[in-house]
């Protein structure tokens, strides 16, 4: 198997998705911050510098709009939607969080969806860590995309 981001020569290279149709696209990626019982209930509400929640989802959305930015060889794209869930789980102790990203491109949003995914877990730690450091983000991870000419992909249940 080749890998698409080296040429021939083995040097580094932007795929050229020139020739590629554009379909509609879609990401989704998940990911969780792991806290004790005690800073779940702060993120829910009681945190010194405020909505937690709601900071940390802004923070996915500029993530996902600036994944050009900060991953070297992706495509700027237009992206149509970024949406993501930020939801308490005391089973985990901690916060699940999903990204949805769509486009009409030649390329997809993984890696749009995946940096929202991981902006709003350092975000939501960030705003945290004052009352707890040991925190972890963790499972960070693609559950499924749609579109482009590799078609379908969804992790096994």
């Amino acid at each position: 198997m080749s890998l698409t981001h080296f040429d021939k020569a083995g040097q580094a290279h932007m795929v050229d998705v020139s020739a590629k149709q554009e379909t509609a696209r879609e990401a989704v990626a998940t990911g969780c911050v792991i806290m004790s019982p005690a800073t779940l209930a702060l993120a829910q509400g009681g945190a010194a510098k405020g909505d937690v929640l709601g900071v940390a989802r802004l923070a996915g959305i500029m993530g996902a709009k600036r994944t050009a930015d900060l991953i070297p060889l992706c495509h700027p794209l237009p992206i149509a939607k970024v949406a993501l869930d930020l939801v308490a789980d005391p089973a985990l102790p901690g916060i699940r969080v999903t990204a949805t990203v769509r486009t009409t491109g030649r390329t997809g949003v993984e890696m749009e969806a995946l940096t929202a995914v991981s902006t709003a877990c350092l975000t939501i730690y960030d705003m945290l860590k004052a009352a707890e450091k040991a925190m972890r983000i963790e499972d960070i991870r693609l559950l499924r995309k749609s579109g482009g000419k590799s078609g379908d992909y969804e992790v096994a249940p």
